[in-house]
């Protein structure tokens, strides 16, 4: 029997490679909703959607009426659109309230009237960034720990803002209206792009490029943010989407971890890529 997915968000990078995923398997038929705000369509994404077993619709989310062309029959829902990055939430804090939370509100409102009974929330491992500096909680850190903002007036964390609104949100909906809702937290994906999302590097692809093109053009200064002392936990997107397929198919409705346990440096990132580009800069 053929299940229909939609994934909501759909063209970025993790939603289109959920989406790449669950093609190759034949039970389903995909659907991918977004409103292709990062760019144009490109050929990534068009080759895609030539699949006999994949649709695309393009629509602003953040008003109600573009809702009626998604119509209702899906069995399963991932929801991953949103305005994220630290640029956007510097230069646009209110758009990133305004767009994060009419995306969360009138998805909540399509979904009780519909019939998908399995459904993601994507939220993020910054939800724990003012748990863990005032609070001293350790990493890695807990689901089970409070949530909480460093300075809630700061622009820098209405994108937390806006996905501890979706947590509680999606969870008390499906308590509500009776579907399962799991709510994953990722922490720092990367990998191999595939779209236009490209402008949003992770710190593992930027540094690359930047050393690489040091190394090409024999420059030995890098630009590095920070004091390359803080730490990241980073996973590769194959296995942020079996982890995601794992809390999926567990019907388990509350927030979980997706990430490595792992802690990496930036400074330690940086050695790592100066040894395989046998190229040593400054930074």
């Amino acid at each position: 029997m053929i299940k229909k997915v939609l994934i909501m968000g759909g063209a970025g990078f993790i939603g289109f490679n959920i989406a790449k995923f669950l093609q190759k398997k034949t039970n389903y038929h995909i659907t991918i909703a977004d409103n292709l705000s990062r760019g144009k369509m490109d050929s990534y994404l068009s080759d895609f959607i030539s699949n006999d077993n994949v649709k695309f619709i393009e629509g602003d989310f953040t008003k109600e009426d573009t809702y009626k062309k998604l119509g209702n029959e899906y069995d399963y829902f991932y929801m991953l659109a949103a305005v994220v990055g630290v640029n956007n939430t510097l230069k646009i804090p209110g758009e990133v309230i305004r767009i994060n939370t009419s995306l969360i509100l009138h998805t909540l409102e399509w979904l009780k009237k519909g019939n998908a009974k399995n459904v993601v929330f994507t939220s993020t491992s910054e939800n724990y960034a003012g748990t863990i500096d005032h609070f001293g909680y350790q990493i890695p850190t807990p689901e089970e720990v409070p949530l909480s903002i460093v300075d809630i007036s700061h622009p820098r964390y209405t994108y937390a803002v806006t996905k501890i609104l979706g947590e509680s949100g999606f969870l008390n909906y499906a308590k509500s209206y009776g579907f399962n809702c799991t709510v994953v937290r990722y922490h720092n994906v990367y990998g191999p792009v595939g779209t236009y999302d490209g402008g949003r590097e992770k710190a593992p692809a930027a540094l690359c490029r930047k050393i690489a093109l040091s190394k090409l053009n024999n420059i030995k200064d890098i630009e590095v943010w920070g004091d390359g002392n803080q730490t990241r936990s980073f996973m590769y997107i194959t296995d942020c989407l079996e982890g995601t397929q794992k809390l999926f198919n567990s019907e388990l409705s509350e927030p979980y971890n997706v990430g490595s346990d792992e802690q990496v440096s930036i400074n330690q990132m940086i050695e790592m890529i100066e040894e395989i580009a046998d190229y040593k800069v400054e930074r």
